[in-house]
């Protein structure tokens, strides 16, 4: 018998095949203090060896059982530093094949921490190990000390970084660490089913979306409790260790300002098959560190399995579901509690709640603030100023507030309400910097102005801004705006005056660099008054000739679109005429006409491909339309999907209608692609209209009856709007599916609600149907593609 060749992986045509081999450009990071600067070494695509370690998905969760940490988790591979003033950055001495994750200043700017993760052959089992604590795989603490330029370990590979939080600074140079307890071998898996699996609901409602990664049987739940097990341990920078808490199930886990305190989120049964750990019981703990030896003084929450949270955007779970410190304190807790039961269905004249409770913690708490709307952030800045803000998915309204913590019976101060969604009256995000304790607070001008840091979109186009804001007039001044040829973002003020910034400078030519700019300065008409902090190249060179433009165009009821147009480098309309053109896209909901009209492309932004960038197509010749708006809107009490179809095709129409008559494009040569939502659209344009010869489809959903609890922006459940649901999937309309089209991907999809077998469903109807049509299933490959 002779088997069918296998397909292999395949080298992809140049130049492609060369800009996936340029290095990328670093990732920046500033101290504290604005003084040092950390370029990171970004990985390039990882080999499928890597994607194939082993793999652990439990309770949502996806962790590699060699390492104790994340599966498939991101991370830097060079490190660099240098002095703000200074051009040349010093590399940093690694250990070979270094993975450099959770970084994490000290309070005083001069170290700078870090885990190392170290893998061994993912052939070896920790089960088949003749000894499991022999350190050849795991996390480890390393610290970097900024003015020796020198890197060391200050632990063995024996962190836990399965889940969140894995370190942290106390103010006296230590770091609190999630440390690993059983050495032991994982449990093993029964030979046997014991018994049938039973699931049974009586009677309660308890609607979930189609979560991944969830526990299925006993066996699973051993094994998240041997994973999750860990314990906190205090670790100076020599390296000594003095343990904190007794092994536990730890989430999370956060230290005061002042460092007397720690808060410690616990998990414990009973557990859930139906959702992710998010949902699992949770118990919130003050600790004592005096003499680094934690006792509990306060227990802040102790939350129930949280099943039955309602599928609305705007519903929450009961109890004191979020807690966190005060910046601007030595030792203050807050935290938030549903005042509807986390029903936003509910009638309430006040959503949320936050109280307030400061050290030793034996006082009754203080009620801060109650919020008509849900509860979304707090910005502290000091006893008189904190901003506040409080939103609701269902009307789009977000509202903020200026509160005064240290007084809480002052009437809160209205800063601003809007649609959360209108990019043009988005007044910009509050300027932060470490304060007292080193935490982030607001920065107040001597005057108490807070300074607002915004994009900027506008119906001329983007051009961020920098403003002083007057919590008592409301009266703004404009003090810094992005030039009109760059597109330049405040990065870092560093005086409360806001008069000298570091600036985040690019242009279409121009990879972003970092500049030192004095206002003071630039209003005397200095000459050379930025001065540049990094000096980044551009790593793919070749599209310097390539056209990037900001497009704009009506659909048939009149509402403004626009997308961004890419042309290849050398093109002349005149001389070479139409295109083929791809048009990659992606949909979003709306509740108002005026919002889904607005621009909010930036046109002088630096776009070079890497990994599955969709550019790469300009290198074959293509015309590439990215991004083109396709707003779906209800206003009113209409829902945006009940339309979907005939907003969708009226936005496609309205797109390839522009490029043909600008006679970039031309009929037939147009195709239509996208991920994830973006492969759900195209699946239907290729369904219900005839503007396109063929499509791309990566990671998609396509029959909505699998999501029946909601899906995207759709929040009504399948038996509420079946009709919507039906209409909405292109399963449904498989038979009208005649042009070709490519279906890609990834055979570990995690994401909610795009299992793969949505593509293998349409797939098979589409073939069963005589259609053309390809399903490439990537091994190992998540809902993001990764692997070289």
């Amino acid at each position: 018998m002779t088997l069918p060749a296998q397909d292999t992986w395949q080298i992809p045509p140049e130049p492609i095949a060369a800009m996936l081999k340029a290095p990328r450009l670093p990732a920046v990071a500033f101290s504290p203090n604005a003084e040092w600067i950390v370029e990171l070494g970004q990985a390039d695509l990882p080999p499928i060896a890597e994607l194939a370690q082993p793999k652990v998905a439990i309770a949502g969760l996806q962790l590699n059982p060699q390492t104790w940490g994340k599966s498939k988790a991101g991370y830097y591979c060079t490190l660099s530093i240098r002095r703000r003033g200074e051009n040349i950055a010093k590399a940093i001495t690694l250990p070979s094949n270094p993975r450099i994750r959770n970084l994490i200043w000290s309070k005083c700017s001069r170290y700078l921490a870090f885990t190392h993760t170290r893998m061994s052959s993912p052939q070896v089992r920790p089960s088949e190990r003749a000894d499991f604590d022999n350190n050849s795989s795991g996390v480890s603490l390393w610290v970097l000390d900024i003015e020796t330029a020198q890197a060391r370990a200050l632990s063995k590979p024996v962190l836990n970084a399965t889940h969140s939080t894995v370190i942290q600074w106390l103010p006296d140079n230590s770091i609190i660490c999630k440390l690993r307890t059983d050495i032991s071998p994982p449990p093993i898996p029964p030979s046997l089913p014991v018994g049938p699996l039973i699931e049974e609901n009586l009677g309660r409602i308890a609607p979930v979306r189609t979560y991944t990664n969830l526990l299925k049987s006993p066996y699973d739940v051993a094994l998240l409790e041997y994973y999750l097990t860990s314990k906190l341990a205090c670790i100076n920078l020599t390296g000594e260790q003095t343990s904190i808490t007794e092994p536990d199930l730890i989430i999370s886990f956060s230290p005061s300002p002042d460092g007397q305190w720690l808060k410690v989120v616990t998990t414990h049964r009973p557990f859930s098959y139906e959702v992710p750990l998010a949902r699992f019981p949770k118990r919130t703990d003050i600790l004592s560190l005096q003499n680094k030896s934690a006792q509990s003084v306060y227990t802040v929450a102790d939350l129930p399995l949280a099943e039955e949270i309602p599928t609305d955007f705007d519903a929450v779970r009961e109890g004191r579901r979020i807690s966190g410190w005060r910046a601007d304190r030595p030792a203050t807790v807050y935290w938030v509690e549903a005042l509807d039961g986390g029903d936003a269905r509910r009638q309430s004249e006040y959503r949320d709640c936050v109280y307030m409770l400061c050290a030793p913690f034996t006082a009754s708490p203080t009620r801060l603030w109650q919020s008509a709307l849900r509860y979304s952030s707090l910005l502290w800045g000091n006893g008189t100023t904190a901003i506040a803000y409080e939103v609701l998915y269902n009307t789009r309204q977000v509202r903020t507030w200026q509160l005064a913590p240290d007084d809480p019976t002052t009437a809160p101060n209205k800063i601003a309400e809007r649609d959360f969604q209108d990019a043009y009256n988005h007044p910009g995000e509050p300027v932060t910097v470490p304060g007292q304790y080193g935490w982030q607070t607001l920065l107040l001008s001597d005057q108490g102005d807070i300074y607002l840091n915004g994009r900027g979109a506008s119906s001329e186009g983007v051009f961020p801004f920098l403003d002083r804001f007057n919590l008592v007039s409301q009266e703004k001044e404009r003090l810094w705006r992005s030039p009109p040829n760059a597109f330049s973002r405040i990065h870092k003020v560093l005086d409360p005056a806001a008069q000298q910034l570091i600036i985040r400078r690019q242009s279409q030519s121009e990879p972003s660099n970092y500049w030192l700019y004095n206002r003071r300065s630039a209003s005397k008409s200095v000459i050379a008054q930025d001065q540049p902090l990094t000096h980044f190249t551009d790593p793919i060179p070749w599209y310097q000739g390539a056209r990037k433009e900001i497009v704009r165009y009506f659909r048939s009821d009149g509402l403004a679109l626009s997308g961004t147009l890419y042309l290849p480098p050398g093109y002349d309309l005149k001389r070479d005429g139409p295109l083929p053109t791809l048009l990659w896209v992606y949909p979003q909901e709306y509740k108002s006409r005026e919002t889904a009209g607005q621009i909010t492309l930036a046109e002088n932004t630096f776009a070079r491909p890497s990994r599955a960038s969709v550019l790469f197509v300009l290198t074959q010749g293509y015309a590439l339309l990215a991004g083109p708006t396709m707003p779906i809107i209800g206003e009113g009490e209409t829902e945006p999907n009940d339309t979907y179809l005939e907003q969708l095709i009226a936005s496609a129409t309205a797109a390839v209608d522009y490029l043909v008559a600008r006679g970039v494009s031309e009929y037939p040569r147009l195709a239509i692609g996208g991920h994830s939502y973006g492969a759900f659209t195209t699946a239907n344009l290729l369904a219900h209209s005839d503007l396109f010869s063929a499509g791309i489809a990566r990671s998609g959903a396509y029959n909505r009856s699998l999501t029946p609890f909601g899906f995207q922006g759709e929040q009504r459940s399948f038996w509420e709007a079946a009709e919507t649901y039906y209409r909405m999937s292109p399963f449904t309309s498989a038979n009208k599916i005649n042009h070709p089209l490519l279906l890609i991907h990834g055979e570990a999809d995690n994401n909610t609600g795009t299992y793969p077998m949505q593509t293998e469903r349409l797939y098979e109807a589409i073939k069963g149907l005589g259609g053309t049509v390809r399903y490439v299933s990537l091994p190992h490959e998540e809902h993001s593609y990764r692997s070289r």
